[in-house]
């Protein structure tokens, strides 16, 4: 798994994470590859594992495929005491897998800049693209 340059910006960034798959399988397949985030060091409680991208991708016997996610840092927000829609700076684990209890890459990113308040439209769509 490759993760982008540290920091991310939490103003207007985007957490991109690249991850190889591979059918080692002796049949075409498909699998479902799962990315969860988690804020270590939020202000309030956060999950351990929050799903903020997902992609199915289909392999014939033999094949691999590349997967390029880009996550908002929008996502990553939630309501702090005074009932406002925050983003905070700090360490994001990040987490690939099958599923929450299949997790089989794992990694780190800082998010750098001040706490940010959202505004009414923000950004709450990942993207992924897949290269077969």
């Amino acid at each position: 798994m490759q993760l982008n340059q540290q920091p991310v910006v939490i103003e207007n960034g985007e957490i991109s994470v690249q991850i190889q798959i591979a059918n080692t399988g002796s049949r075409a397949g498909s699998e479902v590859v799962q990315v969860y985030l988690r804020d270590c060091v939020a202000s309030l409680v956060r999950p351990v594992h929050e799903l903020k991208a997902f992609q199915r991708v289909e392999l014939n016997v033999g094949e691999t495929a590349t997967l390029n996610f880009s996550i908002p840092t929008d996502t990553l927000t939630f309501t702090n005491a005074a009932h406002k829609r925050i983003v905070e700076p700090g360490f994001i684990d990040v987490q690939v897998g099958a599923s929450s209890a299949d997790i089989r890459a794992n990694g780190r990113v800082t998010l750098a800049g001040k706490v940010r308040e959202l505004p009414r439209n923000w950004r709450m769509v990942s993207r992924c693209e897949v290269n077969q």
